[in-house]
């Protein structure tokens, strides 16, 4: 339960402003049909974050615990330097979709998430706990989390959330979880 929480709450604050969130909020704007963002945006992440997972697992399969406690740390710590630095909004959307608004959200967000953050989070996060299934539910749930309500309050979502103070709120905790696995126990 703890992977699935800590997971969740992980990519949830590692997806608030980022240019993932600001791909949803252009397709929302643009195109108002929630129910075909939302569905790109799950099979997306689902897919990404799958093959994130499995190579965490892997790597916590194959590499020694004390490097691999390394690793986690430093990878945790990049992530706490990556999450402070501002992202550029997407250009726009096209006006209309060759292959429908779902495969479009569906495409670009599986693209923006490679080598995104949230991606390497869920990288570290599978490689710590050494669970796939946890780790990928809860990063997807936490994607879900922060960008659903993007997608219903459209534009309104966006230019309330104070973005420069969440993202040194989640660089301190990915900072945090670097501490923790530099202290934990090989």
């Amino acid at each position: 339960m703890e992977a699935f929480l800590v997971s969740t709450g992980v990519a949830a604050l590692a997806e608030l402003g980022d240019k993932s969130q600001f791909l949803v909020l252009t397709l929302a704007t643009q195109y108002r049909k929630p129910i075909p963002i939302i569905l790109g945006v799950l099979v997306a992440t689902l897919l990404n974050h799958t093959a994130a997972g499995v190579a965490g697992t892997w790597l916590a399969a194959t590499i020694n615990p004390v490097l691999l406690r390394s690793i986690l740390a430093l990878s945790f710590i990049g992530i706490a330097i990556w999450t402070l630095i501002p992202n550029k909004r997407p250009q726009r959307a096209p006006s209309s979709p060759r292959f429908g608004v779902f495969a479009m959200t569906a495409a670009t967000f599986f693209l923006l998430e490679m080598g995104d953050k949230t991606q390497f989070a869920a990288i570290a996060l599978a490689a710590k706990y050494g669970s796939l299934l946890p780790v990928v539910a809860g990063t997807t749930v936490g994607i879900l989390l922060a960008d659903v309500p993007v997608v219903l309050l459209s534009s309104a979502a966006a230019g309330q959330l104070p973005l420069k103070s969440v993202h040194k709120f989640a660089a301190v905790l990915f900072l945090v979880l670097g501490a923790m696995a530099l202290g934990a126990a090989p």
